[in-house]
């Protein structure tokens, strides 16, 4: 089985829950403070291993997570932090349809510095949205537009936490 280091992003607006859906995957814990991310904090943690398509080599990804604060302008600090970036996470909140507009900005901006690193969309705060065709057919057509999935995920209850990063460690599957 190889094991390999991979460098991910998790990106979106301020306050959709990127550091508390670290905080659940890594840690297994939830906070409900909130604190605001300052520049970037890196958590690292190793994934459950996952087969690769076509080759049937086994993998086991180790994420160093890269919780990038939400920022108003890209300047060339910023863009250094997706320098080398396997994968993003893209975070809206579902509570604030207005977060999902941030998306296509910092998807563009990451896939500038990284074309050929994976993005996956997801959703947060599953738990306390009132389910909103609008607002779930825009996180659909914006996870169309990048070729990528759409999960819907609660930070504060765990679910699809997980699964949000294993379907990141599938879509990257092993370098050739």
């Amino acid at each position: 089985m190889a094991s390999v280091k991979k460098k991910i992003c998790l990106l979106g607006s301020f306050a959709v829950g990127k550091t508390s859906l670290i905080e659940r995957f890594v840690y297994d814990r939830f906070d409900e403070k909130y604190l605001t991310t300052i520049g970037v904090k890196i958590s690292q943690k190793a994934l459950p291993p996952i087969q690769v398509p076509n080759s049937g080599q086994m993998i086991q990804h180790t994420f160093l997570i890269w919780d990038i604060a939400a920022l108003e302008k890209f300047d060339s600090a910023v863009m250094n932090y997706f320098r080398g970036a396997a994968g993003a996470l893209v975070v809206a909140d579902l509570t604030r349809p207005e977060t999902i507009g941030y998306i296509n900005e910092v998807c563009d901006r990451f896939k500038s510095i990284n074309p050929d690193a994976i993005v996956v969309v997801l959703g947060n705060k599953l738990d306390i949205f009132k389910e909103d065709k609008k607002t779930l057919t825009a996180l659909k057509t914006t996870a169309a537009d990048y070729e990528t999935d759409l999960i819907l995920t609660s930070a504060k209850t765990g679910e699809q936490v997980e699964q949000a990063f294993m379907n990141l460690s599938q879509k990257i599957g092993c370098p050739q």
